[in-house]
């Protein structure tokens, strides 16, 4: 069966290829505004499952593999900062208190739909205005929820991360996907 991740990020596409696994990315073109009142987790959940529908709309045949993260500080979501100043203010906000990432997963294949929800609680350190700049400067993370890369610099912001998988935090969750993957006859080691 094909295989098809509904993304074109580069941190999911780099997570399913540890995998070994043959597949291809696909854009979901799905809108991803937050409707009145709902929950960060809502909202991942229902963006991951809408990004699967929309691409399994176009390959029925296809295994399909959707995915969305939402970041919240309280009820506050942190989106993608896109710049200098927003990041600054993001980092800031975030010094010294925990934000909760939501990680979305949603699995579709012809015969069958699988929906999981990942939740890594992030404590931040108290950050000096100078370690946000310094790190800003040398990481730039400007298209990044929550204005990091844990894969990267970001980890020394942090003083505590708790998840039960460590692949979510980054955007998609692989314990929960290999299962999926397994109980769908795909064959991993």
């Amino acid at each position: 069966m094909q295989i098809i991740l509904a993304s074109t990020s580069a941190f999911r596409r780099a997570l399913l290829e540890r995998l070994g696994l043959p597949f291809q990315s696909v854009a979901p073109e799905v809108d991803e505004s937050r409707l009145a009142q709902e929950s960060p987790e809502a909202l991942a959940e229902r963006l991951s499952l809408a990004k699967a529908l929309a691409v399994a709309a176009r390959h029925p045949d296809a295994l399909v593999i959707g995915s969305d993260q939402v970041a919240a500080l309280d009820d506050l979501i942190l989106g993608k900062p896109g710049g200098y100043p927003q990041a600054m203010a993001q980092l800031a906000a975030c010094s010294g208190r925990e934000v909760v990432f939501h990680t979305g997963l949603c699995v579709i294949t012809p015969a069958d739909r699988q929906r999981h929800v990942d939740r890594t609680r992030v404590t931040f350190r108290t950050l000096s205005t100078e370690e946000i700049e310094r790190y800003l400067k040398a990481e730039q993370p400007y298209q990044s929820a929550g204005s990091f890369k844990v894969e990267g610099l970001g980890i020394s912001l942090f003083e505590t991360v708790k998840s039960e998988d460590p692949t979510a935090l980054i955007g998609l969750p692989l314990i929960a996907l290999c299962r999926f993957l397994r109980q769908s006859g795909v064959a991993i080691p």
